[in-house]
């Protein structure tokens, strides 16, 4: 059994700073990529930024220079530090994670966590 456990969302004015963690533990024999999603309400699941094992990253559009990923992988940990929060980037955030068990690899999701920025 895989789960993905994250931590940090909660409610932040507009220009403040939150740190999301995201803890994936079970029977892992490695993790490849690790990521951020949000889905705000009414709206689709988007990708917010992505990284590999190597550390290579990529962001959306809309966050790139705001919000940096980063991974633990001795904790199997991803993180997303967002700073100048915007109310757009209210939304409930997912974590995700390509993650091999027994010799298969699938994508693993977390519960998400709730980003809530007031203007």
């Amino acid at each position: 059994q895989v789960q993905l456990v994250e931590s940090g969302g909660g409610l932040v004015q507009a220009g403040g700073s939150l740190r999301l963690s995201c803890a994936a533990s079970g029977r892992i024999f490695s993790i490849n990529g690790m990521g951020w999603y949000r889905q705000a309400p009414g709206k689709q699941r988007d990708l917010v930024a992505r990284i590999t094992s190597s550390g290579m990253t990529n962001y959306a559009d809309s966050v790139k220079g705001r919000f940096t990923i980063s991974r633990d992988n001795a904790k199997n940990t991803v993180y997303l530090q967002m700073n100048s929060l915007k109310p757009e980037d209210t939304a409930i955030y997912y974590c995700t994670a390509e993650i091999v068990v027994a010799g298969t690899s699938r994508r693993y999701w977390g519960q998400g966590t709730q980003v809530t920025v007031s203007s």
